[in-house]
């Protein structure tokens, strides 16, 4: 549960950082406006760093934690441990999309 609250945390700053720039979530608008804040710098966590890449990192995080993948995986291996209603979403959700292809 804690490894996804990190995840959850990180989508949410970076999901707050772009509508306090951006001022939309629509595609459209947040893509055309990326080449104006090319090297626009913000301070996070007292660092001048560029907004674009806090964000991109931001939204791996919460990408990372969300999915089980790297250093935020320690859930899955117990889950997967014997018959669990998480370890039968988790083949579900990935067999069932594997097989269409």
């Amino acid at each position: 549960m804690l490894m996804n609250r990190i995840g959850d945390f990180g989508l949410a700053l970076g999901l707050l950082l772009i509508f306090t720039n951006f001022q939309s979530f629509d595609y459209c608008v947040v893509f055309g406006l990326v080449l104006k804040y090319e090297n626009f710098l913000v301070n996070f966590l007292g660092f001048d760093l560029v907004l674009l890449n806090v964000l991109a990192v931001l939204l791996f995080v919460g990408a990372v934690g969300k999915s089980a993948q790297l250093f935020l995986h320690t859930w899955l291996p117990d889950a997967m441990e014997g018959p669990t209603p998480v370890s039968a979403l988790i083949h579900a959700a990935t067999l069932v999309t594997a097989g269409v292809f």
